[in-house]
């Protein structure tokens, strides 16, 4: 009997100078398929980004196995290994291959993971006004602003990334943290939220990156010369306060990183930590996360920070209240995360006060205070109001800003407490409107569905604790209520900020009575600079709260249309430059409602105007 010999497959095709080509893409036209090409007679490895989303730093989301369509990882069936990443499979030809090639370079591009990252719009009709706002930076040798984003060199990645994300030309926060980030200077920067801050570090930090290269972070997860998954180290850590903000940011990041060989992932509460893991293990350069989560990596192993030359902070002031400090201070001073000084760090918020900055010095060296007026300040993209309204009459006057504002607006309902956003939510929802809640009792997957179904516009009012107010880009929310005013000022500056974003215009309404009476001076102070309506209801409180105060005389919080001032400046150091935009710091009053009347005399307030 003759016995047929097995057919010897030829691997010669197949693995070309050591890298894999996968079976589906074999005996394909090369021009085609991408994986490879003939030049001056030898094979050049082209990585094809639809076959490596582990390589590169992204895969597209809600249309494959890795992401859903808000950021975060799904269960796939090439979660494990196998072709296109994971923990292992064939990723790793690809991996071990590009170790030592340049990163300045950008990779080929992906035409589906092109639409799906730059599709949307990023600024509105009013983005030329941003020029009026202005600026102070303060600090010793600090580096003069830029104009345009050609005025820096940040590489082609980056320029090309510029280009496709349409901007046009720096925001006053950019114009100015750009040049000094890229100069390797420390900052604390406080601009608003909406404003551009996510850009203003993601750009010149991912620069320096791609024009560096991994360095000996690349070498610290290999062993005996082979990429090893166990621990990650991240070269540039972001901090978030909450798990909304931390998905924005790293959103941002895929953008800023697309045709790059830097990898950003997002850890944060709440979610899946074992998926979180999986994907840290198919690599990490840049790290988004919140403190909690990030803590839990760190002590299982998983993420080490001794080669992080990068640290933001983002929403700082809140991240160094007494509820995140403990924590902070165990990533940056208990661990191995390079000291101030061996790393460069950035803080920004929309509000500094003076305490959070003398904390803030722990954590910085020699730094630049960047302050940007506030949205709203001299743009006028913001339009505040302030009604007073009692408290059994809340839910009606509600109905009646709802009846007026038009189904197709998005609208966001701040309230104090969680009960209360369920309460509101309940009435709403019994009252026929398409409505949604997010607090910090509801889990992550509801959040994440809430903010989804507010964003497509599925349930165009949402009800929201703080949780919302810091950081979280919602476009065309055209209206935002203060159904219960936050207790303190930057609590307030926070909320209007989620309106009139980037140039976009919007509403700001607030519903006042006795309850709120603690905020009157900070609050008329806000709408003076603002050059806002002012009721003479509340000019009237204010004055006679002024008078009822121990506190009298004591400078402005927020001069001049800014979150904060550098309080060294304050007490006479520090070198300031400006850029200021010219400013009419009058009001006008009015009645009780909308109502307009007479002008706040500045000379009268002066006196109570409060400086850090």
């Amino acid at each position: 009997m003759q016995v047929k010999k097995k057919k010897k497959k030829t691997l010669n095709v197949y693995f070309l100078l050591g890298r894999y080509i996968p079976p589906h893409l074999r005996n394909k036209d090369a021009s085609k398929n991408g994986i490879y090409e003939n030049k001056d007679g030898g094979w050049n490895s082209v990585v094809n980004r639809d076959a490596y989303t582990s390589f590169g730093g992204r895969s597209d989301r809600g249309k494959s196995a890795f992401f859903n369509d808000r950021g975060a990882c799904s269960r796939g069936r090439y979660e494990r290994g196998g072709f296109g990443g994971g923990t292992g499979g064939n990723s790793r030809w690809v991996e071990e291959s590009r170790d030592e090639e340049d990163w300045s370079k950008p990779l080929p591009p992906n035409e589906r993971l092109e639409q799906e990252l730059f599709s949307a719009s990023n600024t509105g009709i009013n983005f030329e006004k941003y020029d009026d706002i202005p600026v102070e930076a303060t600090g010793t040798n600090s580096p003069g602003h830029i104009e345009s984003f050609h005025d820096v060199d940040m590489g082609e990645i980056i320029m090309g990334n510029i280009t496709l994300i349409r901007y046009t030309r720096p925001t006053p926060v950019q114009k100015y943290a750009i040049p000094i980030i890229k100069a390797k200077r420390d900052l604390m920067a406080c601009a608003q939220t909406g404003s551009g801050k996510t850009a203003a570090f993601l750009l010149p930090v991912l620069s320096q990156i791609y024009t560096d290269g991994p360095g000996e972070a690349l070498q610290a997860t290999k062993e005996n010369g082979k990429y090893v998954r166990r621990k990650q180290f991240p070269i540039s850590l972001v901090l978030a306060p909450t798990r909304e903000l931390a998905l924005q940011i790293y959103d941002e990041a895929r953008k800023f990183s697309y045709r790059s060989r830097v990898r950003p992932c997002v850890v944060y509460g709440g979610a899946d930590i074992g998926q979180q893991i999986r994907e840290l293990e198919r690599g990490c350069h840049l790290l988004v996360a919140t403190p909690g989560r990030l803590v839990d990596m760190m002590e299982r192993g998983k993420i080490g920070l001794d080669y992080c030359k990068y640290l933001v902070l983002d929403e700082a002031d809140r991240m160094l209240d007494m509820g995140f400090e403990p924590q902070i201070r165990r990533i940056v001073e208990q661990d191995t995360m390079p000291p101030k000084g061996a790393r460069q760090t950035m803080m920004f918020s929309a509000t500094f006060p003076k305490e959070i900055q003398i904390l803030a010095r722990d954590f910085l060296e020699e730094y630049i205070f960047l302050a940007v007026g506030r949205v709203g300040s001299t743009s006028e993209n913001i339009t505040q109001k302030v009604v007073w309204v009692e408290e059994n009459d809340k839910r009606s006057f509600l109905l009646d800003l709802l009846n007026a504002t038009g189904k197709d607006s998005l609208t966001l309902v701040f309230v104090e407490t969680k009960k209360g956003a369920d309460a509101l939510e309940d009435f709403l929802y019994r009252e026929g409107y398409a409505c949604t809640s997010i607090h910090g009792d509801r889990s992550q997957r509801d959040r994440e569905e809430a903010l989804h179904q507010f964003r497509s516009g599925r349930c165009p009012i949402m009800v929201a604790t703080a949780v919302a107010a810091r950081g979280l880009d919602i476009s065309n929310v055209k209206h935002v209520i203060n159904f219960d005013l936050p207790s303190d000022i930057e609590e307030y500056v926070h909320r209007i900020g989620r309106t009139g974003r980037v140039g976009n215009l919007g509403l700001a309404t607030s519903f006042y009575n006795d309850k709120n009476s603690n905020i009157t001076k900070d609050l008329l102070d806000i709408l003076v600079e603002a050059k806002q309506e002012v009721p003479s209801w509340l000019e009237n409180l204010a004055y006679e709260h002024q008078h009822k105060s121990t506190n009298r005389g004591r400078p402005k919080r927020f001069s001049g249309g800014f979150g904060a001032r550098d309080y060294r400046q304050m007490a006479g150091g520090g070198n300031v430059f400006a850029n200021r935009g010219a400013r009419n710091t009058g009001g006008h009053g009015g009645s009780r409602g909308f109502g307009g009347g007479r002008r706040v005399s500045n000379e009268r307030l002066s006196h109570d105007h409060r400086f850090i």
